[in-house]
């Protein structure tokens, strides 16, 4: 039986890579922080520093946050998608330091004064979120000097900005629902973090290693 097509975004995000078929898929292995969804490409955990406390938005299988948590990091995981946190948290329900919440980025920063030694998204919050509106929010909780890194797949020349998913719940079906993601060059995403009182700005993208676009990884700081 086809699954019901998504009504609001929080279900379009229920149905991103769900478990195939009845029986229960394991869990990723975790065994490396990951930017790309490409395995062995690119930098891994040593760009968050040596974080105490860490926010990761947009968790999906939550395999980035569990090892962070692994080497003793306090991480929380916040998804918009309750079925994406649900299978978090059974797959890493063994798993100290780490918790895994059930909302939407800018909510979560609005409710949760917690400061934050790192925030980060991989493939996940940043990208599908406003920057106007999360970048403030990630500037008012990271803590002193605080580190904010995301990632997302490399923007085709000329697509920036807010941009239109497509895709199999999408496609025609833009008078029902509509998800943005947006994205930017590496010059535009340092103007933008500048602009939200953000120093120390680095953008780059890391070439795939086959044809296909890469993977544009940013980093910057709080201000002091």
């Amino acid at each position: 039986m086809t699954s019901a097509a998504p009504s609001t975004p929080a279900e379009y995000w229920d149905k991103y890579r769900p478990h195939r078929g009845e029986e229960p898929q394991p869990r990723p292995p975790a065994d490396r922080f990951d930017w790309t969804g490409l395995p062995g490409t690119g930098p891994g955990h040593e760009i968050l520093g040596n974080p105490r406390t860490a926010l990761d938005l947009g968790p999906a299988e939550g395999e980035n946050a569990a090892f962070l948590a692994r080497a003793g990091v306090e991480v929380v995981a916040v998804d918009f998608s309750p079925v994406q946190i649900e299978r978090a948290r059974t797959f890493w329900n063994d798993t100290p330091n780490l918790e895994f919440v059930h909302a939407e980025a800018c909510a979560f920063l609005d409710q949760d004064a917690r400061p934050w030694d790192v925030i980060y998204s991989t493939w996940g919050a940043a990208w599908f979120t406003d920057p106007d509106e999360l970048f403030p929010r990630i500037a008012a909780r990271l803590a002193p000097r605080g580190i904010f890194a995301f990632s997302h797949r490399e923007p085709i020349a000329g697509q920036y900005g807010a941009q239109k998913m497509g895709g199999k719940w999408l496609e025609g079906r833009e008078t029902e629902l509509t998800v943005f993601r947006w994205q930017h060059t590496p010059e535009q995403w340092t103007d933008l973090l500048k602009r939200h009182s953000f120093t120390d700005v680095q953008a780059d993208v890391i070439p795939s290693p086959d044809s296909s676009l890469g993977t544009l990884l940013v980093t910057a700081k709080a201000a002091a």
